[in-house]
């Protein structure tokens, strides 16, 4: 696996895995209404979303069970539409697709001590 794919996965990976511990007990309503929670999720899945469009076609092709283009799609989601995020898909991404995301990655990205980047 190329470094630059190593380092973008594990980018996604520690992204992913904030969020979840963030947005870990709150509910849809919370997530909501708590300003730096919901800015703070809002950027973590933008930058999932961003290192997934730096990783190689090669490894994307690869690895096509992920999701890259919903993982991508969500990230151009949020950032052109800022001024109308849907809470419900962004609740319901915190709760079924960030987990199994998380599964996924940890297949592939080996532990933190075995990258340098």
């Amino acid at each position: 696996m190329h470094k630059d794919d190593l380092i973008r996965l594990r980018h996604m990976l520690d992204a992913a895995t904030e969020a979840l511990a963030l947005a870990a007990g709150k509910s849809r309503d919370e997530i909501e209404t708590e300003r730096m929670l919901q800015l703070s999720l809002v950027r973590l899945i933008e930058v999932i979303g961003e290192a997934a469009s730096r990783v190689s076609a090669e490894l994307r092709t690869h690895h096509s069970n992920l999701p890259w283009k919903a993982i991508i799609g969500m990230r151009h989601q949020l950032i052109h539409g800022y001024d109308n995020i849907d809470y419900d898909i962004l609740y319901q991404t915190l709760q079924e697709d960030l987990p199994a995301l998380v599964e996924q990655l940890q297949t592939i990205v080996p532990s933190k001590n075995n990258i340098q980047e």
